[in-house]
């Protein structure tokens, strides 16, 4: 039976499988703890006030402001529950920091090119960091998962509900040191 104080089912967000940590770079988690910051000490404040206003006016029944504002303050809620939750178990990894760069590891940016001879270029970072529009993605996901630990020149295997695919990984690239 699902926990209903479990918060990994956020809307939009991966959910981590049990016992998996939270890997994330140091810019992915102060972006989520900047968020989490803003929620609770700004926005927050703003929607409490809001509704206290609201419930000033009396009749809450039909009081648009009250029920929106509550229902905001719940969405706030769960976001933040979420993010604390997730900081929680946050283990930050800097790609920077990387010495094996030959290899592909968390935080490596990828250029691979598929059975089709289409290249694509992706950089794998935590579950909370993933953009597909800017080729940002889990450390989870298949094609992740399938270029992990291989080198310059490797061929692997990607499995898809269509079938199985061959990625070749043509460059391995990591940020530079701090």
């Amino acid at each position: 039976m699902p926990d209903p104080d479990d918060d990994d089912d956020e809307e939009g967000a991966a959910p981590l499988p049990a016992g998996t940590p939270n890997y994330i770079t140091p810019d992915g988690l102060a972006r989520l703890q900047a968020e989490l910051r803003a929620l609770w000490s700004q926005e927050r404040p703003k929607v409490v006030e809001l509704v206290a206003w609201a419930a000033s006016l009396g009749d809450r029944s039909e009081n648009a402001d009250y029920q929106y504002g509550k229902k905001r303050l719940r969405e706030i809620d769960r976001r933040v529950r979420f993010l604390r939750k997730r900081l929680e178990r946050a283990q930050v990894v800097d790609p920077a920091a990387q010495r094996s760069r030959d290899r592909v590891y968390f935080g490596a940016t990828v250029t691979y090119e598929t059975g089709a001879g289409v290249e694509r270029t992706v950089t794998i970072v935590g579950a909370d960091e993933t953009d597909m529009e800017r080729g940002r993605i889990s450390w989870l996901s298949p094609v992740a998962r399938a270029l992990l630990r291989a080198s310059e020149g490797d061929v692997v295997e990607l499995r898809t509900p269509q079938g199985r695919e061959a990625l070749e990984v043509v460059t391995i690239a990591y940020p530079a040191g701090r």
